[in-house]
């Protein structure tokens, strides 16, 4: 029989370090909500629960999940955007910021008959120089079948420490025949492995460069670069910067790729946090650009948004077109105006809580937290023609995932268009705007509106925010 006792003694320190730690470590915030409040009474109706629980449940209860359970109903008090990290879920969220992960190299997903199969093999990865295919099956993993498995568990068997090896057994179809086909073993080394921000970079028909971006990671801004650089050696005269689908990442990342466009010293946004007890600020970020642009400021530049912008790509948007550096096109962006910290935790042992710290602002002065940034230019298109149109390009890559460049958008990209077929009307229109003048001020003085029009104050009031001074990076 466990102690009860000092389990709900262990799990009672906890859960009132814990709230501490939300309310930022001071008793004294608590008071200053102009009542008075005690921080044990506060508390008290969550350890008579834990107490109850630990005395009377049914079954012997296991005290890590009562624990994750107490931080992550904490945490869903909130807001949509805090909320509690388990710790395999920060390991993945790391690899993913950091733009690199420990592995073989392979997108995998559920084929037609539901097995595991490679999408994609990424270029110079140890699975590409093992020559697994796109559309190869993996039947096992490490002797391991992997018939009924999700792709999360054929994830985890798959990565591991790079210098490490993976053993995998792989039917492949010849000529497309599954009664052809033969299986094989193939042995991989883990390494290191980039994972790519750009999902698409090609030049469009007039010299007009497209490049898609669909997060914002460290790497981001290194990996516009290049691309940039690409296109300029093929002809590139103005250039599409695709930000649809794009749900945001590090926020430091949103000033790195801002200052590929922007003047040195350009201000892309400040932060302001609560107002404490002694009138400091518990957050406050200033993100100015560091660096001459890669772009000279009249080259041209649209930037393509939709309801699915959201987070770091709305702090690009509201800085290129605040700047005037970029005629926005498209619908209304999603309205993510806050900014959250990763706090690790002691206990779980490598868990943490995503809590949102301050909201961010724009250039102009106003969060669009809620509200959205709108385009300079709108091209309405419905939810429903949003999923078409990205599944679209999606599926005409699936049978050769080597041609990610070539994406059907429909006629604008020189694709075939059938009944079947869902034009991207916003890119479309971006390109018309692009061939009308190659003179950038000339479609600045057309196309862009005041930003009064396009960023509207959120309605944050006086005492939720305070004005912003320079403070600690943080990330979202």
């Amino acid at each position: 029989m466990k102690d009860y006792r000092s389990q709900f003694r262990s799990l009672f320190l906890f859960l009132l370090i814990s709230l501490l730690v939300l309310s930022n470590g001071y008793i004294a915030r608590i008071f200053a909500q102009g009542r008075e409040t005690d921080i044990y009474e506060q508390v008290r109706p969550m350890a008579e629960v834990l107490d109850e629980i630990l005395r009377s449940y049914v079954r012997e209860p296991e005290p890590d999940k009562i624990v994750e359970g107490a931080i992550k109903g904490m945490m869903n008090s909130l807001d949509e955007h805090s909320s509690y990290i388990p710790k395999k879920a920060l390991e993945q969220m790391t690899e993913d910021t950091e733009g690199e992960f420990e592995g073989i190299g392979v997108s995998i997903h559920l084929n037609k008959d539901g097995n595991v199969a490679i999408f994609q093999p990424i270029m110079g990865s140890p699975a590409a120089k093992a020559g697994l295919h796109a559309g190869d099956v993996i039947v096992k993993i490490n002797d391991v079948l992997t018939k009924g498995m999700s792709l999360d568990e054929a994830r985890d068997l798959i990565r591991g420490p790079s210098g490490t090896k993976v053993r995998l057994t792989i039917y492949r179809e010849l000529n497309g025949e599954r009664q052809q086909g033969e299986e094989f073993d193939v042995e991989v080394e883990r390494g290191k492995i980039p994972l790519e921000s750009i999902a698409e970079a090609r030049v469009l028909s007039g010299g007009i460069g497209y490049i898609r971006v669909t997060d914002f990671k460290k790497t981001t801004a290194e990996e516009i670069t290049q691309k940039i650089n690409l296109l300029k050696d093929q002809g590139m005269k103005s250039l599409i910067l695709d930000l649809r689908w794009n749900v945001g990442g590090l926020f430091n990342a949103a000033r790195d790729v801002a200052e590929l466009l922007l003047p040195k010293g350009s201000l892309v946004t400040y932060t302001k946090g609560r107002n404490t007890a002694d009138g400091s600020l518990t957050e406050s970020i200033r993100l100015k650009t560091q660096r001459q642009p890669i772009l000279p400021e009249s080259f041209p530049v649209v930037l393509l948004v939709n309801e699915y912008t959201a987070s770091s790509a709305e702090i690009v948007t509201g800085a290129l077109e605040y700047w005037a550096r970029a005629i926005v096109v498209g619908t209304k962006t999603y309205g993510k105006g806050s900014v959250q910290t990763i706090i690790p935790l002691r206990s779980p042992e490598g868990s943490a809580i995503r809590l949102t710290t301050a909201l961010y602002y724009t250039p102009a002065g106003v969060t669009i937290d809620k509200q959205g940034i709108l385009p300079d230019v709108e091209v309405p298109m419905t939810k429903e023609e949003s999923v078409r149109l990205i599944e679209q390009m999606i599926r005409s890559i699936e049978n050769d995932p080597t041609k990610k460049n070539e994406q059907n958008h429909g006629s604008v990209t020189g694709n075939e268009v059938t009944a079947e077929t869902v034009e991207d009307i916003q890119l479309k229109r971006a390109v018309e705007i692009l061939q009308e003048e190659p003179v950038f001020s000339k479609l600045v003085a057309k196309y862009h509106k005041d930003v009064r029009e396009t960023q509207k104050e959120a309605g944050a009031t006086s005492d939720q925010v305070a004005t912003a001074a320079p403070g600690a990076e943080s990330t979202e």
